[in-house]
């Protein structure tokens, strides 16, 4: 495409986002009530969609048949680091590792990955192959899909989360010199094609953890995160209109601060505008002292002003009603009083508001938290699971 055609696309890609959300009878006026789904009274919403597929209704999540549903999963990292392909199968095999997952009492994954891992050529390493036979002579994405088959075998739903563009580390923003907003929206459309007729895959975590100098509702092109979301959203529900479009925070809003990608303030007066608003799922990550001391960990009242802390940062979303709001990390090795104490009330937030979740995470090497498995990549971190295990819901027919 020529500059003169990108450039008139850009100028024109709000107006047509205006024109669809106004079909859909979306309120972009940015007074804090649009389209917020239908508010749910009791278990039962209203049937509707495709089976094995879920969206949303008010600040709940349902099937086809108008369900209530939670995802209530752990992280399965690996895909978006240098051995491109999830942790363990140096030690395990996929089958044993997704046994597991289901016998903890899990019912989804969310499964990070880097856009490097998607790249033609891209080689995973450390596989122990006499242990997982299947996967020999796969590149990472063949790994995935075979990832996507065993789980959605043993009923487990699946989160693909945009990880990181380079296997070497985390990105402020979706983009970068290397790797363009274009292709980061081919990456997702590519995906969404790809899964497009099993619901295993239920949900895409567009990108992890933007941060400064990522914004929120400035309308900036380059920073603002949130109409980035929209534009892959777009793509996205093009090609598969049953996805959840997950939309983390940021760091930063109107100077307040809290963790990268977990602060939602924003989405109040300048919210996500999807043309599906129900597929919009938003997305926080939170964290104990032991992974920085943010300051509320040393306020007088800890820890009992952390359920204000995250009602101000992304709970009103819920408590209000306007938006479900996935926990899509939190973790901790769990060996200090004051991050038994997070945990221990992020835990009681979260059954009071029937929160669904992503635990960070399986893998035992997880340098700042640890996982829910131990060095041996079987033996159970039990006093983790003894505070999830309340936590957990059915699987999802």
């Amino acid at each position: 495409m020529t500059t003169m055609l990108a450039s008139a696309r850009r100028r024109l890609l709000p107006l047509l986002m205006f024109l669809m959300s106004a079909a859909c009878g979306d309120d972009s006026s940015g007074t804090g009530n649009q389209d917020n789904g239908t508010p749910m009274n009791g278990a039962t919403g209203t049937p509707g969609g495709v089976p094995g597929f879920l969206r949303a209704q008010g600040a709940q999540l349902v099937d086809h048949q108008g369900q209530v549903v939670r995802l209530t999963g752990v992280n399965w990292f690996g895909l978006e680091t240098e051995i491109r392909r999830p942790g363990g199968l140096q030690l395990r095999s996929m089958d044993s590792i997704l046994d597991q997952v289901v016998t903890l009492g899990f019912n989804s994954l969310r499964v990070p990955f880097s856009t490097q891992a998607l790249e033609a050529g891209a080689t995973p390493q450390g596989i122990d192959y006499a242990l997982n036979p299947d996967l020999m002579n796969r590149s990472p994405l063949e790994i995935l899909d075979v990832l996507v088959q065993k789980a959605g075998a043993r009923g487990l739903k699946v989160v693909l989360d945009r990880h990181r563009i380079v296997a070497t580390g985390q990105s402020a923003l979706w983009y970068n010199d290397q790797y363009p907003e274009s292709r980061w929206i081919e990456d997702w459309v590519r995906l969404a094609e790809r899964y497009k007729n099993d619901p295993t895959v239920i949900g895409v975590d567009l990108h992890n953890e933007p941060h400064d100098p990522a914004t929120w509702g400035d309308d900036n092109q380059a920073t603002d995160w949130r109409l980035a979301a929209e534009r892959a959203g777009e793509a996205i529900l093009a090609v598969n209109p049953n996805l959840l479009i997950i939309v983390e925070g940021v760091r930063s809003f109107m100077g307040q601060y809290y963790w990268d990608g977990g602060n939602l303030r924003g989405a109040r007066d300048f919210p996500v505008r999807l043309s599906k608003p129900e597929q919009r799922v938003y997305s926080t990550h939170d964290y104990p002292a032991s992974l920085y001391a943010q300051p509320w960990f040393s306020a007088p009242n800890y820890p009992a002003n952390l359920a204000e802390v995250w009602r101000q940062n992304w709970g009103y979303l819920v408590e209000e009603n306007l938006a479900p709001v996935w926990v899509g990390e939190f973790g901790t090795r769990y060996l200090t009083p004051q991050d038994q104490q997070w945990m221990g009330q992020l835990a009681t937030y979260i059954q009071s508001k029937q929160l669904s979740f992503a635990f960070w995470c399986l893998n035992p090497e997880s340098g700042d938290t640890g996982g829910i498995l131990q060095d041996d990549w079987q033996s159970v971190q039990t006093q983790k699971m003894a505070v999830l295990t309340p936590l957990l819901a059915p699987l999802i027919p």
